[in-house]
């Protein structure tokens, strides 16, 4: 028997992505077709990212620089039963809904997806690989896997910290304690951009140190600076 899709609250980040922003809405057309809502919530761009959400979203807000900041903000606007984090260059499967409804039918309370680096560089199925591998053996979700989680347990907890990097990972440990994610093998495409700017083997060893040191307990706001 096939679940019926919970209502998903789709909630996306955005800060001056008005390069990719229409694409991405686009592919979510489907999805608020079927009756989710999309809210993309906006930390201050300066480009046109506003102005081509336009017919594209349920609901364009804006919320103070920080995606923990905003997305808080997207999540305290939504309706839907179920939450899901999207990174604005990230793309998800077409049943995506089906998926989640199955994962919270079968008793998830939040999950994420498997991901697909898409780039050409030839070490991207190798990153993709072994960040789904640890997923599953940590239990810690990462933004780019889309995370999705049951409204009123992210509201229970008290959302994502206020911090500037790692939200996900400090989300994760805090909805660890109360179940294991579902891990869904069906993958979201996310771009390989950012490691294609700044250089394949620097972004990996640069994040590896960058995790290391958030384990060991430097705050996040010195962790942001590095990573600027």
């Amino acid at each position: 028997m096939t679940a019926s899709p919970a209502r998903l609250s789709i909630v996306v980040p955005v800060l001056d992505e008005a390069a990719g922003i229409v694409t991405g809405l686009d592919a979510l057309a489907a999805l608020r077709t079927r009756g989710h809502e999309v809210i993309v919530v906006d930390g201050g761009s300066l480009d046109q990212t506003v102005a081509r959400c336009s017919g594209r979203a349920d609901q364009v807000i804006e919320a103070p620089r920080g995606r923990a900041r905003q997305m808080n903000a997207g999540a305290a606007r939504a309706h839907g039963s179920v939450l899901l984090f999207l990174h604005a260059d990230t793309t998800l499967p077409a049943e995506a809904d089906t998926a989640i409804a199955q994962a919270v039918a079968g008793g998830a309370l939040w999950g994420r997806f498997d991901v697909t680096i898409e780039g050409r560089s030839p070490m991207f199925p190798v990153i993709a690989a072994m960040m789904n591998r640890r997923s599953r053996w940590s239990g810690i979700a990462t933004g780019d896997q889309a995370m999705f989680v049951e409204r009123a347990l992210f509201e229970r907890i008290g959302g994502f910290k206020d911090q500037p990097l790692m939200e996900d990972i400090e989300l994760s440990r805090r909805l660890r304690r109360i179940g294991r994610p579902a891990c869904l093998h069906e993958r979201v495409r996310t771009s390989g951009r950012r490691w294609e700017q700044n250089g394949v083997w620097r972004t990996i060893l640069l994040m590896w140190r960058l995790r290391w040191r958030y384990w060991r307990g430097t705050p996040p706001e010195l962790l942001a600076k590095a990573y600027r």
